[in-house]
């Protein structure tokens, strides 16, 4: 049975127990097939606290090219090379999320020019646009399409699983957008941004009338902003009933 791990449910700047929103999503395959969507903290080290394995990893996706998605893959690089990993490391997105992991890991050539064995960097770049696979291997299919952040080029995804008929869409950052309608369509969970309003974001009610939209089974909120939100809470669950918090560390199968 496939699970999503919410590594991280807060924006840039959020409560002091949330760090940066970064997923996971598992099976219970021996052993297990893992993804990685962003890094913009120590993705691993929170993969590790869900008690998973840091070598299970297959690939990490990349959504676009802020800091608190893609700031902690030198991070993510060292970490994968000191346990071990020898075997190519793919890392998927579009071009411009691709480019700025690609500076950030520059940036730290002084250091890591000299380290024997890093595993080899797959970079796998995938259109800008609607219906993109983004990642084929079985039993994982996933699609991106563009979402709106404002000027910032960026994607939502739709993962399926091989042993279901459903699947987890994931909205990244935007306001509320048909295209993640289009990717949530009758999904078991949608994990929607709910930043608040302004500079391509949602609030909690926004992302509540896209999963109403989608038929989807159940409303997870992410990317949230510090303070109390109850008020946000309470509101989106006027429009979809099937809605919590992202739990910080949390585990949900689909």
């Amino acid at each position: 049975m496939p699970a999503l791990h919410l590594l991280g449910t807060g924006a840039a700047l959020s409560d002091p127990h949330r760090t940066t929103t970064m997923l996971a999503v598992t099976d219970d395959a021996s052993p297990p097939n893992t993804l990685v969507v962003d890094c913009g903290g120590d993705v691993l080290q929170r993969l590790q606290s869900c008690g998973r394995s840091i070598d299970d990893v297959d690939g990490l996706l990349v959504t676009h090219a802020h800091m608190d998605h893609t700031s902690g893959f030198p991070l993510f690089m060292e970490k994968i090379w000191l346990d071990g990993r020898d075997r190519p490391i793919p890392v998927c997105g579009i071009e411009p999320a691709l480019a700025q992991a690609r500076r950030v890991w520059d940036a730290f050539a002084p250091v890591h020019e000299g380290w024997d064995g890093i595993p080899p960097i797959d970079w796998r770049e995938v259109p800008h646009e609607r219906g993109t696979r983004i990642w084929t291997q079985a039993p994982w299919a996933v699609t991106a399409a563009p979402v709106n952040h404002g000027d910032t080029a960026n994607v939502g995804l739709r993962i399926e699983h091989g042993d279901g008929d459903g699947g987890l869409a994931y909205s990244c950052d935007t306001a509320p957008t048909s295209s993640v309608v289009d990717l949530a369509q009758g999904a078991d969970v949608l994990v929607h941004e709910a930043n608040g309003v302004g500079g391509g974001h949602s609030t909690a009610a926004g992302a509540a009338e896209v999963a109403a939209e989608a038929d989807v089974d159940y409303l997870l909120l992410v990317h949230l902003p510090p303070g109390d939100k109850r008020d946000r809470l309470r509101e989106a669950r006027q429009v979809f009933p099937h809605t919590d918090l992202g739990e910080e560390l949390g585990t949900y199968a689909w």
